[in-house]
């Protein structure tokens, strides 16, 4: 936090643009070492930008941020210049030879964040709205980075406060006359509303880490019923092998797709049926794995030779879709399978297609769509979330019997909690948060 710090902001290569971000203690002697001078805080102003030597490195824009008021804290300052590779190393050259140094991964981040200019969930916000390629990440990414889950959390810690000092009163002062005789007891009723409140906030069927990280759709299916086929109509591309041999498809085959504007990671399994080999014992393995995890479950059945398939039917489960394929050598209506919807279709033709990737769509927005309260993003958020939760369920059932117990367990929580917001010291959380980041954020 000593240091002085650089990096290019903007993305690397041949730019119209480049961003060079500067931050830190000895930021304003470092910039004016390049510009001369810098303009009032928050102006822009074109300025020539020279070497140690004098020598002109380019023309652009600074814009100076005087601490507090900047994204780290800190005084900072941002060099827009032309984005090609050689000014952009020319540059970084001459603030080295200022005594700034190159930033590290997440640095510009982390800064903000030891500053109080944002929380850990903040800074995890950021970072995915960075990596966000879809509507629904760039929305969720951005509630989470303008303090919705913060909102939440710190919430439960005044709530989480007000019940300790119910209890500890009781605790510290039993014999006092202005302290109500069991005052524990107050603290019963708004530890169970919350304990309602964690309870609600982690049955979200996974749907915050789902937009993050994408809505799994396995098929399943003999072999040669036209899985494969079907992917590569879905993701409109050939990203599987397709081919008249039976078990082409030895391995999870994956592509991902934008639904609705949510990720979709769409898998194709190995053929189900008695393996002729190892290799494809193994294969078959994952992709009953890959079934069976998945979010959602496509059976595809190859109509032409039969109606049924029960090595296929009995791994669907209730909300899954099944596609009657190769309509075009046979048509079949449908199977039958409870709580199942059925898609004639031709993974060949195209026929069906498009009515089974909206109702694919529609599923995939029914699960993932927007809530008013916002969703746990990360698993680091969910481990965090439960094992505040196991506390409180062990202080509602010390609050009677035990209050000094009670209050034990609901520091616990509180410390839980605080792990998730970064207000408590957990270096080894904040390295791998932080070491997710693009260099010059």
């Amino acid at each position: 936090m000593t240091d002085t710090i650089y990096a290019l902001a903007s993305a690397p290569g041949r730019a119209g643009v480049g961003v060079i971000r500067v931050s830190g203690p000895r930021a304003r002697p470092v910039s004016e070492a390049l510009a001369g001078s810098l303009p009032d805080p928050r102006r822009s102003s074109l300025r020539a930008f020279r070497s140690a030597d004098g020598a002109v490195i380019d023309q652009g824009l600074l814009i100076w941020f005087q601490g507090p008021h900047s994204f780290t804290g800190e005084d900072s300052a941002e060099f827009h210049i032309h984005g090609g590779p050689a000014v952009v190393a020319a540059m970084a050259s001459a603030l080295s030879d200022a005594g700034a140094r190159a930033a590290e991964a997440g640095e510009f981040t982390r800064r903000a964040f030891a500053n109080d200019k944002l929380d850990l969930t903040e800074a995890e916000g950021l970072a995915d709205l960075i990596d966000a390629e879809t509507e629904g990440q760039r929305a969720q990414a951005l509630a989470q980075m303008t303090g919705a889950l913060k909102s939440v959390y710190a919430n439960w810690r005044e709530t989480l406060i007000t019940i300790l000092a119910s209890l500890e009163g009781e605790i510290d002062f039993p014999d006092e006359e202005d302290v109500p005789d069991h005052l524990s007891e107050t603290a019963g009723a708004p530890l169970n509303t919350l304990i309602d409140a964690v309870k609600d906030h982690l049955d979200d069927d996974h749907r915050g880490e789902r937009v993050r990280d994408g809505f799994v759709v396995a098929l399943i299916g003999a072999p040669n019923a036209g899985k494969s086929s079907l992917l590569n109509r879905l993701a409109r591309r050939e990203a599987a092998i397709v081919t008249d041999i039976p078990g082409t498809t030895r391995d999870v085959v994956e592509v991902r797709l934008v639904l609705g504007g949510f990720p979709v990671i769409l898998a194709d399994t190995a053929g189900l049926r008695e393996a002729a080999d190892v290799v494809e014992a193994e294969g078959i393995r994952r992709a009953l794995a890959r079934a069976e995890d998945a979010d959602l479950r496509i059976g595809v059945v190859d109509v032409s030779r039969e109606t049924h398939q029960p090595e296929v039917l009995t791994k669907l489960k209730p909300g899954d879709g099944l596609a009657l394929n190769k309509q075009d050598l046979a048509g079949v209506s449908g199977v039958g399978v409870k709580g199942v919807t059925d898609f004639p279709i031709s993974a060949k033709s195209g026929l069906g297609v498009e009515a089974l990737e909206a109702w694919l769509e529609d599923r995939v927005v029914a699960r993932l769509g927007a809530r008013e309260a916002p969703a746990i993003s990360r698993a680091r958020h969910r481990e965090g979330v439960s094992r505040a939760l196991n506390h409180l369920m062990a202080a509602r059932a010390q609050l009677a019997v035990a209050p000094e117990l009670a209050s034990a367990e609901i520091h616990l929580a509180l410390r839980a909690l605080e792990a998730l917001t970064g207000r408590i010291d957990v270096e080894d959380v904040l390295d791998r948060v932080f070491s997710q980041f693009c260099i010059g954020k």
